[in-house]
């Protein structure tokens, strides 16, 4: 079975995004060829009602918006937002490691991966180089992404660990390093890695300042189950949410008001950073993109608190084989459509009146959906929606596709759960 339309471009953009610059790239793209312009973050913005435009935030961020043809005095604002990173691990300076002749690469963990589920898989890297430019503060950026299996993390055999199938305790330090090669006279010891990175990114080694790669898991997706009703696939959190965001802006044009999305880096540790939700990055953008179209300032306040911000990340599904994981009532399986997350600790930003729009969206256009809680005794994750939502000033609800195995370097998905994310946030920019 063929996947369907949606699922082929989510495909297309989970191979793309094998680093969240890889991310953005690919996001640049199908905007570039939807016909929105670039602006600079640092510069001027000469901005028109009908113009559809995009902003690159520091290689990892995005910010993106159309402008309606014939504004209103006081516009609906929208935001739909979701991140573009992923736990994985990550390479740090010096990485060359060598034990006897086995050359590995010395990594740290980002975010909160399932690190057994990286073992004895083909790994690969990509990110991005900074190399010597015209002057210190003017680096040059090349963005490099090897695209072929180069790493393996090898299990120890259980003949030497006959207690794995109880569950061992994994030390990033030691388990998790992955090799890369066996180390020849005719390699050199010291910077074998450094040597492969500027081939592979066309510089001299003696130019490369600094580098920020990431390993990735090569797998493809691909159709699972007996009636093909499920997707399996590495990075679903978030490159799901990243497609939907994408697809709604591209796919609307406003007449009286302004639609935005932005795809955030950084919410796996956090989002305290330049290029992340808790940033006052966007607010500023939106300050500016109002002033450029000649707001008041006393406008551009009502306008900002008068707006909505759907946050878009990946929800529990429930579990076959542990049930108990789960909230008692308030439970999703794969297939039931989106998830609208609640929580009262607000780790999900959503309030009844908020919900209450996106029910109705759905309601209005059959868009399946259900609410989800977290077990009263089960912390459960956040996002950035309430993040986003308090440095913003407006109303925020947080919803997404649910998942098993959320966080393993291969999750899963419901086969047509992605058709319903889209829908949904093509309708809630779309809707009045």
């Amino acid at each position: 079975m063929e996947l369907n339309n949606d699922l082929k471009r989510l495909q297309q953009t989970i191979a793309a995004s094998t680093s969240p610059y890889h991310c953005i790239l690919e996001s640049e793209a199908q905007l570039k060829e939807a016909g929105f312009t670039e602006l600079k973050l640092d510069a001027a913005w000469s901005v028109a009602q009908g113009g559809s435009y995009y902003v690159n935030v520091f290689d990892s961020t995005l910010v993106a918006f159309r402008v309606g043809s014939a504004l209103s005095a006081q516009p609906s604002l929208r935001i739909a937002s979701s991140h573009t990173d992923w736990p994985c691990l990550k390479l740090k300076p010096s990485p060359e490691v060598t034990t006897n002749r086995y050359g590995k690469l010395n990594v740290e963990v980002y975010g909160g991966p399932i690190l057994n589920t990286w073992f004895d898989r083909p790994l690969s890297i990509a990110g991005k180089v900074c190399v010597t430019g015209k002057t210190p503060f003017e680096p040059e950026t090349r963005f490099v992404d090897f695209k072929r299996p180069l790493l393996t993390v090898p299990n120890l055999a259980i003949h030497m660990n006959r207690e794995v199938n109880d569950g061992v305790k994994l030390n990033a330090q030691i388990d998790m390093l992955p090799l890369l090669t066996l180390v020849q006279e005719k390699l050199e010891n010291k910077d074998y890695f450094v040597e492969l990175l500027a081939k592979e990114a066309g510089v001299d080694k003696a130019d490369i300042l600094d580098y920020e790669m990431y390993i990735y898991n090569l797998d493809q997706g691909c159709l699972v189950g007996l009636d093909n009703e499920f997707y399996s696939s590495p990075r679903l959190d978030n490159i799901t949410s990243v497609q939907a965001c994408l697809t709604g802006l591209v796919e609307n044009h406003p007449t009286t008001d302004i639609d935005v999305i932005a795809l955030y880096d950084n919410e796996e540790i956090g989002s305290h950073t330049k290029q992340g939700a808790a940033a006052a990055t966007t607010e500023r953008m939106m300050k500016k993109l109002l002033r450029a179209l000649d707001f008041s300032d006393a406008a551009i306040d009502d306008i900002l608190f008068g707006g909505f911000l759907l946050s878009i990340d990946v929800a529990h599904a429930l579990h076959p084989n542990h049930v108990e994981k789960c909230d008692i009532k308030n439970q999703i399986i794969l297939g039931d459509g989106v998830a609208i997350k609640m929580a009262a600790s607000q780790a999900y930003a959503t309030d009844s009146r908020s919900t209450s729009v996106i029910e109705g969206i759905c309601r209005a256009n059959n868009i399946p959906y259900k609410k989800f809680s977290n077990r009263s005794d089960v912390k459960g994750g956040s996002t950035l929606g309430s993040i986003s939502s308090a440095l913003l000033g407006m109303k925020a609800v947080d919803i997404g596709v649910t998942l098993l195995a959320m966080h393993s370097s291969r999750e899963i998905m419901g086969a047509a759960d992605q058709t319903a994310l889209n829908q949904l946030v093509v309708k809630f920019f779309e809707s009045k």
